[in-house]
């Protein structure tokens, strides 16, 4: 979300005033039926209050509970269930079986019993691989398979963590807009108030107070749009947590760590996503490079004990048997081969997205000391502005009071003081934006 919300809210409030005189002035002083007032009943509901969280336990909420990071936890579930399909293949096998054979009636040649018209027999099996390379291969990268999951996993968790400090700082950032709304609000009623003070000694007049009234509500359709980005911003916030309901920001964070350029460059290999990436890429090399022990022969040793009822002789009623089985395919259509190519092209891509990661890290760290450096100086010259427009504000109301002036210039100092303090908001949690982003590019956070 970053500040993208705020610099919208920024864009209606400097429309505000504009927003105030059409509705004041649209045909027979009505709204259009489009904009009627909603029901009371909408008007007069009021949710549950957000539940307080601090930055740290936001970030710790949405690790535990985010849906995206409980998938990745299943997906190195899955991941060790498939390394078990794969090493089952390569361990010995033990079974039992049993049949019952029924006959219409007894097999009898040359008066002599061949087959019992009803038999029970019961096998004892035990099978081991001896030589199987490709099943020894299949365990071994089952097992790297795991660990790339858990790599991924740690991906998902940084990217969630991320994700949630943006949307953390967007909650705080929409709160001090709340508040620069507030005192804007305040302004305005007093200036109304002291405007209609002056009309009722005969001093003023009644265009003096209008003017002053629509000043006043262009505050207040600022302070609602404010209280609209905020309510976004916390329910933003209790999703991403994995909450049932609205979370809100009960602290601003402190950034104390800002690694120089050489620091941050050093640790992008470090990145959990650079990690995932380069696992993923050792993973499909290895893949590719053993399909040789796909043209391996297999060689399994079997070993079968049985009894049985009614036996004919010479047939023993009970004994075992011990075989060798070599397996080597041959020709299968060009299957291996097209495997191979297969496996060639993912590790290729695998290896591709790597570097490609690498440059965008690294790219990502220039970028951040870039912003971090352009964010301060705004927000230095944001704050500037924002003490120079309330001097202004405090010197155009003196001068009205004592007449050396016009309620026009009072109601464009509070408009420049309004839009000046937004300004600054928008420019401190660019400098909080600017900071987080160049921990997360040089791998410091989370």
């Amino acid at each position: 979300m970053r500040a993208i919300a705020l610099l919208g809210l920024a864009a209606l409030l400097s429309s505000a005033p504009a927003l105030a005189q059409t509705s004041g002035g649209a045909a027979g002083g009505g709204l259009p039926p489009m904009l009627a007032a909603p029901p009371d009943v909408v008007l007069q509901a009021h949710l549950a209050a957000p539940e307080p969280i601090t930055f740290d336990e936001a970030v710790k909420r949405a690790l535990a509970f985010n849906t995206s990071t409980v998938i990745a936890e299943q997906e190195i579930v899955r991941a060790e269930g498939l390394m078990g399909q794969a090493r089952a293949a390569a361990l010995p096998f033990v079974g039992l079986g049993g049949t019952w054979t029924v006959l219409d009636h007894d097999r009898i040649l040359g008066g002599r019993l061949v087959q019992s018209g009803q038999s029970i027999q019961g096998t004892a099996t035990l099978a081991v691989p001896l030589v199987a390379p490709s099943r020894w291969y299949g365990w071994a990268h089952g097992v790297e398979g795991v660990e790339v999951a858990a790599l991924s996993d740690a991906d998902v968790r940084r990217a969630v963590a991320i994700t949630a400090a943006r949307v953390y700082l967007t909650v705080v950032a929409a709160h001090r807009v709340v508040d620069v709304s507030v005192s804007a609000v305040k302004v305005g009623r007093d200036h109304q108030e002291y405007a209609q003070a002056r009309r009722k000694g005969g001093v003023g007049n009644e265009l003096d107070v209008k003017r002053a009234e629509q000043e006043r509500y262009a505050a207040e359709v600022q302070l609602q749009l404010a209280h609209i980005v905020l309510a976004r911003g916390r329910e933003a916030l209790g999703v991403i947590c994995g909450a049932s309901g609205a979370l809100d920001a009960t602290s601003v964070p402190q950034v104390k760590f800002y690694p120089d350029l050489d620091q941050a460059e050093g640790g992008v290999d470090g990145r959990q996503d650079v990690k995932a990436a380069a696992g993923r890429s050792r993973l499909a090399e290895a893949v590719w490079n053993d399909s040789w022990s796909d043209w391996m022969p297999v060689l399994a040793g079997t070993f079968q004990g049985y009894v049985q009822t009614n036996a004919v002789a010479p047939t023993p009623p009970s004994g075992w048997v011990a075989q060798l089985v070599l397996s080597f395919p041959l020709f299968e259509g060009g299957l291996r081969p097209a495997q191979s190519k297969e496996r060639g092209a993912l590790a290729r891509e695998a290896e591709e997205a790597l570097q490609g990661l690498l440059r965008q890290a690294r790219s990502e760290v220039r970028l951040s000391f870039e912003v971090m450096r352009f964010a301060y100086a705004g927000y230095d010259a944001a704050r500037r502005g924002a003490e120079s427009a309330t001097a202004t504000l405090q010197l155009a109301g003196m001068a009205y009071r004592a007449g050396a002036t016009s309620n026009l210039d009072v109601i464009d100092a509070e408009r420049r003081a309004r839009d000046a303090a937004t300004t600054a908001v928008i420019a401190e949690d660019a400098v909080r934006q600017a900071n987080l982003d160049l921990l997360s590019a040089a791998g410091r956070f989370p």
